[in-house]
C-alpha cells in the first residue's frame, strides 16, 4: 500500500477493513441517500440470523430499577410470619455475600410481608395484596422464582442484567437484538428507551446512558431514549424557517459528502452518522403520529390508569411501548426507579405498586387483544431482591426496610412462547436462597435469546482479538418455561 505523508494509522486500518462496513457502504452507494437506511445492516440484521424459527419476534422489558421485594409481592413463604421477629439463622447466610450496609447478618431479625398474599386463577399463583392487577392476570403470567445473580449493589447489578457484564462498555441486550435481527420498522428506532419514577420518592435510581448502551458495537445499535417532557426526542424537529423539502435536500447533499469521507477512511461510525439523519428525518414525521393518543379507545385508557394520560409516567411509557411494538420496534425498555427501600418498605412500597401494578398488567391484556402477545414478550422484574431481614428498627414501623439481596428473587414473563400460569423454581423457606431450579442471569438472557430464534453462543462480535457474546462464557436456555 502506499502511504501518504499525512495518513494516519485510523486511515491506514480504515482502508485495510472489510466486512460490515463495506457491506453497508456498497447498499449505500446503490440505492441513494434518501433509501439508503431501508436496507441498511440495522433494517436486514446479520446473515444467517435467526439460527431457528424463534416464537417471538419483540421484547418489552419492564425493569423495575431498584430491586422490587420478592419477599413482599410475589414470593409466598409461610415460615417468614413464624420467624417474625427471630433472628436469621446462620445456616441460611452463612458464607454469603451481603452488600456493606448489611455486613454480617448474625443478630439481624427476620421481617414478614407487610401484606397478606392470595392464591390467584387457575394457575393458584400467590400474589401480595399490593399487585391486584398483576394477580388478576395471574394465569398469563410465568413467574420465576429462582433467580439468583452475583452482583449486590445498583449500577453493577442492573449492567450485569442487560449486558452479561458487571462493567459499563458492554452491549446490552437491545443492542444486540438489533444487531443480529435487525429492525422492522423504517420509520422508528429498533431500541427504544423510556424512564420514569414514582413523584414525591425518596429512594430514586440513576439511569445511566450505558443501560442502553452498544458498548462495542456500531453505535447505531445503542437504544434511543425518548423524553418526558418537551420533544420526544432532542433535536428533533426543524429550526424555525426550515421546511421538510430543505431539509431533505440538505440531508441528501450531507450524505453525499458522508460518503465522500467514508470512502477515504472507511470508519464505521460514518454510516452510523447518515443513518441517524435519516432516521431522524423519518422520525419527525412518524413520531408525532406515534405519541398522538387522541385515537385511543377510552376504555384502553382506562385500562392502564389515571396516569396515562401524564407524559412521563409508568403508565404512559407502557402505553408507548404496546404503540412501538405495534409499529415494529424490536426492542422497549421501560425503567421505572424508586424500587430501593431501605427505610420505606411500609410506605414508597405502597406508591411504586400503586404506580406501575395497573399499567404492567394492562400491557399484558393490551397486546393479548391485539394478537401482538403471542410474538412479544413481556419482561418484568429488578436486579435483584431484597432481604427477608429487616433492615431498621422493629419497634419504628414507618421505617422498616429491606436490604439488597442477590441470592433469591423473583421476575415474571408474559407472551413470546412462555408458558403461562406457572411458577418455576423456588427459594428455601424462609425465600434467602435460590433452592430449586435455579435460574441465573446468563440463563435469564439466554432464553430470551432462544425464544427470538437467537443461539446464544452464535450471536457474537469480534472486539480486542476476541468473540463476546451476551452470555459471556456461560447460559443455558430454561427450556422447562417455554410452551
Amino acid at each position: 500500500m502506499n502511504f501518504g505523508i499525512n495518513e494516519t494509522r485510523r486511515q491506514f486500518l480504515g482502508k485495510s477493513s472489510t466486512g460490515l462496513g463495506a457491506a453497508a457502504l456498497s447498499t449505500l452507494l446503490n440505492q441513494g441517500s434518501t433509501n439508503a437506511v431501508d436496507n441498511s445492516p440495522e433494517q436486514l440484521g446479520m446473515p444467517n440470523l435467526p439460527h431457528s424459527p424463534g416464537k417471538a419476534k419483540n421484547i418489552i422489558y419492564l425493569f423495575m430499577n431498584g430491586a422490587p421485594t420478592h419477599v413482599d409481592l410475589f414470593d409466598h413463604k409461610p415460615d417468614l410470619y413464624q420467624q417474625h421477629g427471630k433472628p436469621i439463622p446462620e445456616s441460611f447466610f452463612k458464607g454469603k455475600r451481603f452488600s456493606t450496609m448489611t455486613g454480617n447478618p448474625s443478630g439481624k431479625v427476620m421481617l414478614q410481608p407487610i401484606e397478606p398474599f392470595k392464591q390467584h386463577g387457575q394457575s393458584g399463583a400467590w400474589v401480595s395484596n399490593l399487585m391486584p392487577y398483576t394477580a388478576n392476570i395471574a394465569d398469563e403470567l410465568c413467574f420465576v422464582k429462582s433467580m439468583y445473580t452475583e452482583q449486590v449493589n445498583h449500577a453493577p447489578a442492573v449492567t450485569f442484567f442487560l449486558t452479561g457484564s458487571e462493567m459499563p462498555g458492554r452491549p446490552t441486550i437491545g443492542a444486540w437484538l438489533t444487531y443480529g435481527l435487525g429492525s422492522e420498522t423504517e420509520n422508528l428506532p429498533g431500541y427504544v428507551v423510556m424512564t420514569s419514577v414514582s413523584k414525591g420518592t425518596t429512594c430514586g435510581q440513576i439511569f445511566y446512558d450505558f443501560y442502553w448502551g452498544s458498548g462495542f458495537l456500531p453505535s447505531r445499535f445503542q437504544g434511543v431514549k425518548f423524553r418526558g417532557g418537551g420533544d420526544p426526542v432532542l433535536y428533533l424537529s426543524n429550526p424555525k424557517g426550515m421546511s421538510r423539502k430543505m431539509r431533505r435536500g440538505a440531508l441528501d447533499d450531507l450524505a453525499k459528502l458522508n460518503q465522500m469521507q467514508y470512502q477515504q477512511i472507511q470508519d464505521p461510525e460514518i454510516l452510523t452518522r447518515i443513518a441517524q439523519y435519516e432516521m431522524a428525518y423519518k422520525m419527525q414525521a412518524s413520531v408525532p403520529e406515534l405519541t398522538d393518543i387522541k385515537s385511543e379507545p377510552q376504555h384502553i385508557l382506562d385500562m392502564y390508569g389515571p396516569s396515562v394520560t401524564e407524559r412521563g409516567t409508568f403508565a404512559y411509557n407502557c402505553l408507548m411501548a404496546r404503540r412501538l411494538v405495534e409499529r415494529g420496534t424490536r426492542f422497549v425498555q421501560v425503567m421505572h426507579a424508586g424500587w430501593d427501600q431501605h427505610n420505606s418498605i411500609t410506605t414508597e412500597l405502597y406508591t411504586q405498586c400503586k404506580d406501575t401494578d395497573q399499567p404492567s398488567a394492562a400491557l399484558v391484556q393490551d397486546l393479548k387483544q391485539r394478537g401482538l402477545l403471542d410474538d412479544t414478550i413481556v419482561v418484568w422484574g429488578g436486579e435483584f431482591g431484597r432481604t427477608p431481614f429487616l433492615q431498621g428498627d422493629m419497634k419504628n414501623r414507618k421505617r422498616w426496610g429491606r436490604d439488597h439481596h442477590p441470592h433469591a428473587f423473583t421476575m415474571w414473563l408474559a407472551g413470546g412462547g412462555f408458558k403461562p400460569g406457572i411458577s418455576y423454581g423456588s427459594s428455601d423457606e424462609l425465600a434467602m436462597n435460590a433452592s430449586e431450579n435455579k435460574v441465573h442471569v446468563h440463563d435469564f438472557q439466554a432464553t430470551l435469546l432462544h425464544q427470538l430464534g437467537i443461539d446464544h453462543e452464535r450471536l457474537t462480535f469480534k472486539h480486542q482479538g476476541r468473540r463476546f457474546r451476551l452470555t459471556d462464557v456461560h447460559g443455558e436456555v430454561v427450556k422447562p418455561i417455554l410452551s
